[in-house]
């Protein structure tokens, strides 16, 4: 961004959607009418906007909404970057605030407890390098995540440091530990050499500990005052500093005064190196705990083959899976991983899919079927074309997903955010009039029990716990959601999902299985002539109601012959030309539409639908001919499910473009007591608009394109992972299984994941508000705040961790 003029600022804006100059001219009106912006230039060729704007009436995100409400986008890329140094939730939060304030960035989210942050930017006016100075100035480092090295190696590498430094802490506390546990009138047996109670020698002893170990306490504290922010190592830098110096203050009064005694005075030297000890004994648990949070990313990554054997230049050859490119020859022997996703060119086999659909049995494959990567071959060899490799595997989408999911906020944790940035100053604040009142009011000149009261305020008081609280939930919720085969797409829906008070459910492909069968001809005059114009007709149609037809028809051997034209009419059929005749195939809104006269074939066509099966009335060059109806099962799941749903108290309801007889039909025995039929595929969004308007909390579970508008509206929307990728795309939760049991298994751990967030906050709050107080009025040492505050951090995440074992109830 470049300033313009006095106040005014100037920005570009990289378009997609153009197609011609008409676009750009459209696009330029529709910006320059906005309040504020002074001049507004499009680019065709280049397909940028250069705006030069009054940023105190109107922003970017202004100007991106304005270019979507005319039917175009804005170009944004997204980065990942891995942090180091942080320390405590708010040392992420201030990363967080200045990487938002950075000119480009449209939204920038960082997770404390996985050390990463997702940015949206516009590439024209920031870089990752931009961010990544902003970064370092504040202290820390951010380095692009596919630049990083291993991370499971980089974490080895970070946990061995710890435990080093733990170790070196421990061993030089532990003298000092001991003799401060002597002082305890029931510990007076302990043995205790005089050497421990040298105020020299605890002086050697504590000074390694705080300058050395602590050393990293002193950077992160200089870093985050430097920058106007206060975090954790503030806190643990004021507390032992305090407890370090004023030993040293009366070690060096007790030598000028002779100091010939092996006995010193009273020092707390123990209290600045067994509270560091603890602070990092805390850290490393804490680092252990937060990696097991990540464990399905692990798993899901264990899923993929290591190695290909591909054909090239008429050999075999066995590569790493990263080297298969789009359109190799890959050979997949029995008993293999498939090692990227592929159509079959040779070969009958059976392959295990459990991985991804859930489905314990193996699916047959034959020359021309799909085959996804990390599935397993059973027992034929296959020879398979690679077509889609690398990030674009549905195992690799899968990743993606729940890595973004973890790393993304529920709003939650705004609260957590919030509090956080304000903790620290108001802690120092209670510590520093603690001291005074002990010291000027409680205790008069009494300074060393007075500093212990600041002292335990400060360790007790880190806001560690209070960060951890929400993302390591959602780490280990949409984890282990993952693992049931629920993909939530970020936090926001996580928490959402559980809110949710109505369910509309698709039939065709949700409630049912979407592969019908033709089950009825009924025609008044020749059968063959009539399906073979009838299939020549709906061969066209990608609709499954039209594929049962087709695939009946060729069963019987019928030759189909060739379309003129074709025409699809959501909602009511199909209109098509074959050999000459015009052929209207459909619902009775459709004969009605072209007059044709059909009526005495409606009682018969009401029978098909009452036993819910779909009839559809044929007419050729607008006379009656005839009727067909196909007949889709039920997955076996779907009455279990809905009864499930029932038993949580949710509102379902089945949405069909089908007639209203069958659809009742189709919904009473699957135990759903509402039905919305004959509803247009433009018309399922209204109808959650509609719940919508009623105060209802509406999810909407789909599997086809025509779904889509409708998941995009409701609150939740779920896409049927064996439904289409426009589905899926549109919707906020993947159920990979394509079975309904997956929609309580995802309310489920949404529940199960907020409960659980909520314990975490209320322990963490609970902690903090508990815990100052007690330690302001002198019932807690230093030494024991340190180990409450190093043990709250760990119990949040091994809260957290529980969601890992969350079994579902059927």
């Amino acid at each position: 961004m470049t300033t313009a003029a006095a106040g005014q600022s100037q920005t570009s804006l990289q378009i997609t959607g153009m197609t011609c100059a008409a676009c750009a001219n459209r696009i330029e009106k529709g910006l320059n009418k906005l309040e504020g912006v002074t001049e507004a230039n499009v680019n065709f060729a280049m397909e940028r906007a250069t705006v030069t704007y009054d940023p105190n009436i109107v922003d970017v995100s202004k100007m991106e909404a304005s270019i979507q409400k005319l039917g175009y986008s804005t170009a944004k890329e997204a980065v990942d970057l891995q942090l180091v140094g942080m320390t405590c939730a708010a040392c992420a939060l201030k990363i967080e605030k200045t990487l938002n304030k950075l000119p480009g960035v449209s939204t920038a989210n960082v997770n404390f407890a996985m050390e990463t942050a997702h940015v949206e930017y516009n590439p024209v006016e920031v870089s990752v390098a931009d961010m990544q100075k902003r970064v370092e100035k504040l202290g820390y480092e951010a380095v692009p995540k596919q630049e990083q090295g291993d991370p499971a190696e980089q974490r080895q590498q970070d946990l061995s440091k710890q435990k080093r430094k733990l170790l070196i802490s421990a061993i030089l506390s532990f003298p000092l530990l001991w003799a401060m546990v002597s002082h305890f009138s029931f510990t007076s047996w302990i043995w205790l050499p005089d050497l421990f109670m040298n105020p020299w020698f605890q002086l050697i002893l504590a000074t390694p500990v705080q300058f050395y170990i602590g050393k990293q306490f002193y950077i992160g504290a200089y870093k985050a005052l430097r920058n106007g922010s206060a975090n954790m190592d503030v806190l643990v830098s004021l507390g032992t500093s305090a407890a370090f110096f004023y030993s040293l203050y009366l070690t060096i009064v007790w030598a000028v005064d002779g100091g010939s005694a092996h006995h010193g005075p009273e020092m707390y030297y123990e209290t600045s190196a067994v509270l560091i000890t603890l602070v990092l004994m805390g850290k490393l648990f804490e680092s252990l705990a937060k990696g097991r949070t990540s464990e399905a990313i692990k798993s899901l990554m264990g899923l993929q083959a290591k190695t290909a054997l591909v054909v090239r230049d008429g050999e075999e050859l066995s590569i790493p899976v990263e080297e298969v490119i789009a359109g190799d020859i890959v050979l997949v022997r029995p008993g293999n991983k498939v090692p990227v996703d592929g159509e079959v060119l040779e070969g009958i086999s059976s392959v295990d899919e459990s991985m991804l659909t859930g489905e314990s049995l193996p699916v047959e494959k034959k020359a021309g079927d799909s085959v996804i990567g990390a599935t397993i071959n059973k027992n034929g060899m296959l020879r398979i074309k690679a077509t889609k490799v690398g990030k674009e595997t549905a195992l690799a989408q899968i990743i993606k997903v729940v890595e973004e999911a973890q790393g993304s906020k529920a709003p939650i944790q705004r609260v957590a955010d919030i509090i956080s940035g304000i903790f620290v100053p108001i802690v120092v604040g209670i510590a520093v009039i603690a001291f005074l009142v002990w010291y000027f009011i409680v205790t008069p000149g009494d300074f060393a029990g007075a500093l212990e009261k600041a002292i335990a305020i400060l360790v007790i008081a880190c806001p560690c716990a209070l960060g951890l609280a929400t993302p390591t939930s959602i780490m280990a919720g949409s984890g282990r959601a993952a693992e049931l085969g629920i993909l939530f797409k970020g936090g926001e829906h996580l928490e959402q999902t559980h809110k949710i008070d109505t369910i509309i459910l698709d039939k065709t492909g949700t409630v049912t299985k979407g592969k019908p069968e033709l089950t009825d001809i009924l025609v008044e005059g020749n059968e063959t002539e009539f399906l073979r114009l009838v299939g020549a007709a709906e061969k066209n149609s990608e609709h499954p109601l039209a594929e049962a037809i087709v695939a009946g028809i060729l069963e019987r051997n019928i030759e189909l012959p060739g379309t003129e034209s074709f025409e699809a009419i959501p909602g009511f059929g199909i209109k098509a030309v074959v050999e000459g005749k015009e052929l209207l195939i459909g619902t009775r809104r459709l004969m009605d539409k072209y007059g044709v006269e059909a009526s005495h074939a409606y009682n018969i066509m009401s029978t098909l639908e009452e036993s819910g099966k779909t009839a559809m009335l044929v007419a050729i060059n607008k006379g009656y001919v005839g009727m067909v109806a196909v007949a889709d099962t039920i997955k076996e799941t779907s009455q279990a499910a809905v009864s499930r749903l029932k038993g949580m108290g949710i509102q379902v309801i089945m949405i069909t473009g089908d007639n209203e007889r069958t659809a009742k039909a189709i919904a009473a025995q699957v135990g759903i007591d509402h039905v919305r039929a004959e509803v247009l595929p433009e018309g399922k969004a209204e109808e959650v608009k509609k719940l919508q308007a009623q105060g209802k909390i509406v999810a909407m579970v789909g599997d086809g394109i025509n779904d889509a508008p409708a998941l995009a509206t409701a609150d939740i929307g779920m896409a049927i992972g064996t439904g289409t990728d426009v589905a899926m795309e549109a919707a906020d939760v993947t159920l990979m299984r394509g079975d309904l049991s997956s929609i309580p298994d995802a309310i489920y751990m949404s529940r199960k994941t907020m409960t659980n967030i909520k314990q975490n906050l209320f322990w963490a709050l609970g902690y903090n508000s508990l815990g100052i107080p007690i330690a302001a009025l002198g019932f807690l040492a230093p030494w024991v705040a340190g180990a409450a505050m190093a043990l709250s951090s760990v119990s949040v995440v091994l809260n957290a961790l529980r969601l890992q074992r969350v079994k579902i109830r059927n």
